[in-house]
């Protein structure tokens, strides 16, 4: 998994590229999360458009962070989830506690 940062108007857009299986990557996506919120960066989106695949702990790599975010009083939101991903979410009702847009641009408008 390759993780790419960028900032689009009040939001800072996190891409993941590759496969999203946990590891070591989710200590740097923690770290980078950590590093958002010291800075006072608290909307975050993650595009998940070029995510091959992600397991379990892929999952729970996005749970983690979107606890993290909250718990900093800051906002995660996903974007851009391939149909696999977005069946992944249904089925382990996380849709339900994700906001998941279908483009960045629509994620960043949610935090107008």
């Amino acid at each position: 998994m390759r993780i790419k940062t960028s900032e689009k108007y009040s939001a800072v857009v996190v891409e993941l590229k590759g496969n999203v299986i946990g590891g070591p990557e989710s200590e740097e996506f923690s770290k980078l999360l950590h590093g958002f919120i010291d800075e006072g960066k608290k909307n975050i989106i993650v595009d998940l458009g070029s995510v091959k695949f992600m397991n379990s702990s892929g999952l729970g790599m996005l749970i983690s962070g979107f606890t993290t975010v909250k718990n900093g009083g800051g906002s995660l939101k996903l974007a851009n989830a391939t149909e696999k991903i977005n069946s992944l979410l249904v089925i382990t009702k996380l849709i339900t506690i994700f906001e998941n847009f279908n483009s960045v641009d629509e994620a960043v408008k949610s935090f107008e």
